[in-house]
């Protein structure tokens, strides 16, 4: 019966979708969710360690480790806030500013890769509707 659900169907594609980025990712050297926590920083660099917490909706422990594995790679590195003594700011090195036209590239093709097979119209109504889905 639950594989008759929606909620079953929906899981299963996105978690195709997540091994399909997960490979795709692989290359560049990132693991999946590290791009999202990079793309807050391509919006606006220096955030604080609070601030990617918030703007990504995930758990401290999330942000603290992945914050580390992207130090490990140079692709951030951290500088004290020059106001606050306590916080750090997070800022992209050369090789983390780089990332962005590959990792948006294969956003765009993974998501043209899900949509193949369904006319314009379709892939309007399915973006609206998983939008308004969304908490």
């Amino acid at each position: 019966m639950l594989d008759e659900t929606l909620s079953y169907a929906l899981i299963k594609v996105v978690k195709t979708q997540r091994n399909r980025m997960a490979a795709a990712l692989s290359p560049l050297g990132l693991h999946v969710g590290q791009e999202m926590l990079l793309n807050q920083l391509w919006k606006e660099d220096g955030l604080t360690q609070g601030e990617l917490i918030a703007r990504l909706g995930v758990e401290p422990p999330t942000v603290t480790k992945t914050l580390q594995r992207l130090e490990r790679t140079g692709f951030v590195y951290r500088v004290p806030d020059p106001d606050r003594p306590r916080v750090s700011r997070v800022r992209l090195t050369d090789a983390g500013k780089a990332l962005r036209e590959p990792v948006e590239q294969i956003w765009t093709t993974m998501d043209e890769d899900l949509l193949r097979g369904f006319d314009p119209g379709e892939r309007d109504l399915l973006a609206q509707l998983i939008r308004r889905a969304m908490p």
